[in-house]
């Protein structure tokens, strides 16, 4: 690995002037050359820095050493061409440092880069990802690039709000602490009257589920204006509230045209009694998740990650989720989908879940490894996660396995599709968690609850299955 890494820094020695040695053609002092000059692989992280991870596969069999510094110049202070505009104090305190290259496999490295916090606008994600994971993506030096994990800065950190409520706060308002918390959404996703909506969540709190959301694309139709939709549902959760006795959880879907609408929505749901809103943070962007946030209207954030597998699912390209959850946290998402570790229908490794759970649940440092960062979280409230994605009452135990107790865990087929309805599948899925917290098999509890084993019944014990979310 390591002659592997100075023949490319040889070759890249060779190919382009180093910081302080001009090359062929070039006639302007080291402090001027932005092109080049960015590798220092001696370079130790402060915390004052941004440090990335990406993993570079090169075009053309160019050296990797060599593509990492098109990549740091273009990310920061650089362009393809030396100028004269630059500013030879300004280039020589902001440019970043490349200061770790190893081998992923035959034809891929992972690269490190350190950038200074001071590249970046505090408290601004989108700037954040306008730069490491910009221009970058479309460069003709690389065949195929991955963003694989980012670190904050101290003061970066301080700078973006973090959730409000975290974990504990989120246990407090449903009123729920020994166990994990199970949910639905509202199925099928479109197609219900407001009042039809409102009859389903209903049905689903009595049988002793805590939250019930709407789904990911489930905005204001004209079949469900929103508003419509949040009176009659909040109507049935107080009903269902007195009934049961217990808190329950609503999470509309507030996501919007507009950032104006979409606090518009969040200030209805807090004055119908709401506690919890839902939006979609990648159609959305992570400035608006930030607006959202930042108007302080009391009110846990959810958030669903639709749209993100364009961005995370092929390993060697893209942006992992592990990095998206690691923002969605610092821009203040209380509660975030995760998957599901490999039990239900959505894709995700056991152990890249395991270790986004880690990152958002984690309080004060998470440590790095040869190829992910250590993060210092400071003060920074953990996040909830959301396991989600074609489950049903017989994968429970599995999951809490894989996941832990300190999860939503969230089933819409698997709850609306039982053979009884849906008052049924919910507390069809309350004694899944029920036998598994108490250490008895499934089927022996089974056999004197008659909705888990009509449950079981219909979809088995399987842990891998497709089906709806």
């Amino acid at each position: 690995m390591r002659s592997a890494i100075l023949a490319s820094l040889a070759l890249l020695c060779v190919s382009s002037p180093a910081w302080g040695a001009p090359g062929k053609g070039n006639t302007r002092s080291s402090a001027t050359n932005i092109v080049t000059g960015y590798l220092d692989l001696g370079y130790k992280p402060t915390r004052r820095d941004l440090v990335v991870v990406y993993r570079i596969e090169p075009a053309n069999r160019m050296p990797v050493a060599k593509v990492a510094e098109h990549l740091a110049a273009e990310s920061s202070i650089g362009t393809w061409t030396d100028i004269s505009t630059v500013n030879p104090q300004a280039a020589a305190r902001l440019r970043p440092h490349i200061f770790s290259i190893a081998k992923a496999g035959k034809r891929a490295s992972y690269v490190k880069i350190a950038y200074p916090e001071s590249l970046f606008e505090a408290g601004s994600a989108p700037q954040i990802l306008s730069a490491v994971a910009g221009n970058v993506f479309g460069m003709k030096e690389v065949k195929r690039l991955r963003l694989v994990d980012i670190s904050f800065s101290d003061k970066m950190l301080r700078a973006l709000p973090g959730p409000a409520f975290g974990i504990d706060g989120i246990r407090e308002k449903a009123g729920v602490q020994d166990r994990p918390l199970v949910g639905t959404i509202i199925k099928p996703k479109v197609g219900l009257a407001p009042k039809e909506h409102a009859k389903v969540a209903y049905d689903a709190w009595v049988g002793g589920l805590d939250l019930v959301k709407d789904d990911e694309n489930l905005t204001s139709m004209r079949f469900n204006g929103f508003d419509a939709r949040m009176r009659e549902t909040f109507k049935a959760l107080r009903q269902a509230e007195k009934v049961t006795g217990a808190k329950k959880i609503y999470a509309p879907n507030i996501t919007a045209p507009t950032t104006d609408e979409m606090l518009r929505r969040a200030r209805l749901v807090k004055k119908l009694g709401g506690t919890t809103v839902m939006i979609d943070i990648v159609s959305s962007g992570f400035g608006a998740v930030e607006t959202l946030r930042k108007a302080n209207l009391g009110l846990i954030i959810h958030g669903h990650r639709a749209g993100h597998a364009a961005i995370t699912r092929d390993n060697t390209h893209g942006i992992s989720m592990l990095a998206l959850a690691k923002i969605a946290r610092a821009v203040g998402v209380d509660q975030l989908h995760v998957g599901t570790a490999g039990v239900g229908k959505m894709d995700g490794r056991v152990d890249d879940v395991q270790r986004i759970e880690q990152a958002i649940t984690t309080t004060g440092s998470t440590k790095g490894n040869s190829i992910y960062l250590p993060m210092q979280w400071g003060k920074m409230k953990p996040v909830l996660p959301i396991a989600s994605g074609g489950l049903q009452p017989a994968q429970v135990g599995s999951l809490i396995d894989r996941m832990g107790s300190n999860i939503c865990a969230q089933f819409g087929g698997g709850c609306h599709g039982h053979p009884a309805g849906t008052t049924a599948g919910a507390k069809a899925i309350r004694q899944a968690v029920d036998a598994k917290l108490a250490g008895v098999p499934l089927q022996d509890y089974a056999k004197t609850h008659v909705e888990l084993q009509q449950a079981i019944d219909k979809w088995g014990t399987a842990v891998k299955r497709g089906g709806g979310e």
